[in-house]
This record gives C-alpha cells, sequence and structure tokens, in this order.
C-alpha cells in the first residue's frame, strides 16, 4: 500500500495538469475553466458558437499569468471531436483534466414535444459526452498516466421538473455514464464522477422566472441560490488530488434542496 498522505498545500494544485472544459464561453463553464486556472491547470475553453467569449476568456486567463486556449467544436461529430483534442494537445499538451459541461437545455411537455427536440437533447447531453470521453479517455490509456473526468449533471437526474422531462432523462442518463465509465476506466487510474447543481444564480433569473425563484427560496435550507463558484470549486475538488479515491460519485451542490421532504 502506497502512502497517499497529501500536504494541505498539495491538494487542490493542478499546476502541470491540462483540463479541457466543454461549454466554458459563458457562465457555469467559464467559471469552472477560471477555476481550475487559478488552481495552476492550462485550460482548454471549448465553445460551440460563443466564439468572442470564449477568447475573451482564455486572454483573461493569460493576462492573470496562466495558460488558455479557446477551441471551437461540435461535440456530436466525433471529426470535430478528434480535431479539438489534437488542437489542445499539440498547443497545451496532454489532457489530464476533462470537464463535460457542454448541455443543452429547454422547456417542453411530453405532450405536445416533437421527436426531433427530444432526440437532439439526449444527443447533446448524452451523445456529445460519449464521444469527448472515449476520445480524452483514449488518450489517457495510451498515456497510461491516468486523469480524471468530471461531467456536470443536474439535480433534476434525480427529481424531475415540470416541462423539463427530456431534460431531466438526459442528466439521469449522465449520472448512470458516469458510474458504469467509472467502472470501466478505473482499471485504468481514470476517476469519473459527477456534480449535479441546483438553480445557480445568473443575470436576469429573477426576472424571467420569478415563480421559480420563489418556489425555490422556499424550498432550499441554505437560504439562496447557488453561485458558479460554488459549482467550480465542486469541481476542482473532483480534478484535483484531494479527490484521489474517490470515483462514481455524484456530487450534488443544490444548497440541500434534495433534501427537503417532497410531501
Amino acid at each position: 500500500m502506497t502512502d497517499t498522505i497529501l500536504p494541505v498545500s498539495q491538494l487542490l494544485d493542478l499546476r502541470g495538469k491540462v483540463a479541457f472544459v466543454t461549454g466554458a464561453s459563458a457562465n457555469i463553464g467559464a467559471g469552472i475553466a477560471r477555476r481550475l486556472a487559478e488552481a495552476g491547470a492550462a485550460v482548454a475553453i471549448h465553445y460551440r458558437s460563443g466564439t468572442e467569449r470564449a477568447n475573451d476568456l482564455a486572454a483573461e486567463i493569460s493576462k492573470a499569468g496562466g495558460r488558455a486556449l479557446a477551441v471551437q467544436a461540435e461535440l456530436t461529430k466525433p471529426h470535430d471531436v478528434d480535431t479539438a483534442v489534437e488542437t489542445v494537445t499539440a498547443l497545451l499538451g496532454p489532457i489530464d483534466i476533462l470537464v463535460n459541461n457542454a448541455a443543452r437545455q429547454t422547456h417542453a411537455p411530453f405532450e405536445t414535444m416533437e421527436l426531433e427536440e427530444w432526440r437532439r437533447m439526449l444527443a447533446d447531453n448524452l451523445d456529445g459526452v460519449f464521444i469527448v470521453t472515449k476520445r480524452v479517455t483514449g488518450q489517457m490509456i495510451e498515456r497510461k498516466s491516468g486523469g480524471s473526468v468530471v461531467n456536470i449533471a443536474s439535480i433534476e437526474g434525480l427529481q424531475p421538473a415540470p416541462t423539463h422531462g427530456h431534460y431531466a432523462t438526459s442528466k439521469a442518463g449522465l449520472i448512470m455514464y458516469t458510474r458504469a465509465a467509472a467502472l470501466q476506466f478505473g482499471k485504468h487510474n481514470i476517476r469519473v464522477n459527477a456534480v449535479s447543481p441546483g438553480v445557480i444564480y445568473q443575470e436576469g433569473i429573477r426576472e424571467n422566472w420569478p415563480e421559480g425563484v420563489k418556489r425555490w427560496m422556499e424550498a432550499v435550507p441554505l437560504s439562496r441560490m447557488g453561485d458558479v463558484s460554488d459549482v467550480a470549486d465542486a469541481v476542482l475538488f473532483l480534478a484535483a488530488p484531494a479527490s484521489r479515491w474517490i470515483t462514481g460519485t455524484n456530487l450534488v451542490v443544490d444548497g440541500g434542496v434534495t433534501a427537503t421532504p417532497a410531501f
């Protein structure tokens, strides 16, 4: 048995590591990229259409003394993913940390939902994760380097909300994929975990969703909406040596909402 006791100063230290964060041009993804960069990782900021925001974030991280790269890809297309991973590897180095954050979220009741919308939800939220993870872990296995994969799921993967049935289904699938991948990749020293956020504050949420915010604030034990930093810190923990013997888990970051009675 090896000695795995690390000094506190090393528990969240990502210096020398390369992280690839999907859907990182704004909101939660951008917060994750900033936090991993602050911990010392070189960060690849993936985007699908937010070119300017991704480039601005890469410049911000570089100005602060970090290393960052904006990279575009349609994650449901294997060729795009291959090109993105090759670009990251060439310019930053082999990927040690993958954060599957990119996702689709729309509102549609099952009664009127078109099959195309159902398929797009599952493709963006599950197919993309499968394709990127397969490509990145293949690189990790070939290098025999180990690594960490963190999937951004949702508390809706545990309990659905009205008109979010397709989204909730995709996130429930992602939580199970996380467990299955942890089982499969463990022998390669690749850890796979998930983070399931609750409602995270963003500009305009109170104005655009007043009834939802009201319900949330009445239910949440810790009396607030989440902040992007709450999710980013959870990802940092699961990406870092502090969680070196944790895999296959789903870390719920929701201020306690899922602990409240359902009736």
